[in-house]
């Protein structure tokens, strides 16, 4: 059986310099007229998505050639290699375009494909959460640095549930995200990455999304464990990054809403 390695301090300092160059990167282009182009999946993406996943490419070639790369814009690099980092650099594209700050750069760093070490980094607001394997989650704003904690939730009928956009389910998940909107306190829609940030902080208790690929959620497991928290698929399994996407993912700040939750999704 393969056991995941902590991170040490070089590793999480690294990460956080690998989002202060995505943030470089993506700053001088917010709130300008950029192209933007359609992948194949239809979804966009902008010359800000692309150098800023090159050049966190190329500082983590020049700092770790041997730990391998699988990125949203371009081909993996040593995809089997024992380190393993998965970037999105920006996740929340269509926020970007639209000039709204809630977007993110999204790092994550997998040992033998477990989820060791992730970063959401939201650049035009100046906040990030790190969370890694063995040491509680961190937020950073201008107030300095703290650790962080999910809140606790005993009922679904007082939850706060966020999702970014029910289009992003696929046609047979809408109806188990209706019956989850309905058992809730109060649903809220819009806001990608940020959302997983804000549960890890204690300012909601669910968050969903459908169709999400190994760059959207590798990130936010150790985040969102390091605070206390669960992240599953519907059917309570958790994640593999590396695999395969899924077509829906929960995230709950109390073991007893994710319980409920799954109850809820199963019908």
């Amino acid at each position: 059986m393969n056991v995941a390695a902590q991170p040490d301090a070089e590793l999480l300092r690294f990460a956080g310099d690998l989002a202060d160059t995505a943030g470089s990167v993506i700053r001088p282009y917010y709130r300008t007229p950029v192209a933007v182009d359609d992948k194949p999946d239809a979804s966009p993406v902008t010359i800000a998505d692309r150098e800023t996943e090159q050049a966190m490419r190329r500082a983590i070639e020049a700092r770790y050639p041997e730990h391998g790369v699988i990125g949203e814009e371009f081909a993996s690099v040593r995809p089997d290699a024992d380190y393993l980092w998965i970037l999105d650099p920006i996740d929340g594209t269509k926020q970007f375009i639209t000039g709204k700050p809630t977007f993110g750069t999204l790092i994550a760093l997998l040992h033998r494909g477990t989820p060791i070490l992730g970063v959401i980094d939201i650049p035009m607001l100046g906040e990030r959460w790190l969370g890694a394997l063995g040491h509680p989650t961190l937020f950073h704003d201008t107030g300095g640095e703290r650790s962080v904690r999910c809140r606790p939730c005993p009922s679904l009928d007082r939850a706060m549930l966020y999702t970014t956009a029910p289009e992003n389910f696929l046609d047979r998940d809408r109806s188990r995200l209706q019956r989850l909107s309905k058992s809730v306190k109060v649903p809220s829609y819009g806001g990608d990455c940020f959302n997983y940030g804000l549960l890890a902080s204690g300012f909601c208790d669910l968050v969903v999304d459908g169709t999400m690929d190994g760059h959207d959620f590798a990130a936010l497991i150790p985040i969102i464990e390091g605070a206390g928290g669960i992240v599953s698929d519907a059917a309570g399994n958790r994640l593999r990054p590396v695999e395969s996407e899924c077509d829906f993912v929960l995230a709950a700040g109390d073991a007893r809403t994710h319980a409920a939750a799954l109850d809820i999704l199963a019908g």
